[in-house]
């Protein structure tokens, strides 16, 4: 879910780069495990494209560059509505408007517009075009041409 960059300041305030779109993923009182131990947030606010963090029991720069590098792990959330990249690879593709298989999605690629399904055959297709998925199918509806 992230990894924390690098002391801020003398408080024990530290850098923090989340991987995660998730805004309740940096609130105060996200729990997080690392290889040493859980972290909890005490406070955050936005700094740039990261965040500042104060975690519960860090005072001072000594603390904080002791979390320097260090990964932050958290459970899956709940989301009926998401789309996970783990569920997402392996699932068959389906064309909407007539329901033949398009390919298997063999990666998820980041996109600064719309990440990408790319197919087994080698096909990009926009997730913003994802109109139905569950277990192992996603239906999409694509626009003429885009798999030709």
């Amino acid at each position: 879910m992230g990894r924390v960059v690098r002391p801020h300041g003398l408080s024990g305030e530290v850098v923090v780069n989340f991987v995660s779109n998730r805004a309740e993923r940096s609130m105060p009182g996200s729990v997080f495990q690392t290889d040493e131990g859980e972290l909890r947030i005490e406070s955050s606010r936005p700094f740039r494209y990261r965040w500042l963090v104060n975690f519960a029991g860090v005072h001072g720069i000594a603390a904080a560059e002791r979390l320097r590098d260090r990964i932050l792990r958290a459970p899956p959330l709940e989301d009926p509505a998401a789309l996970w990249v783990h569920e997402l690879v392996g699932s068959t593709v389906v064309d909407n408007a007539d329901g033949r298989p398009l390919g298997t999605v063999a990666a998820v690629v980041a996109n600064p517009v719309s990440d990408l399904l790319e197919l087994d055959g080698g096909g990009l297709v926009p997730l913003r075009c994802v109109v139905e998925h569950g277990p192992g199918r996603i239906v999409v509806e694509i626009p003429a041409g885009l798999l030709d």
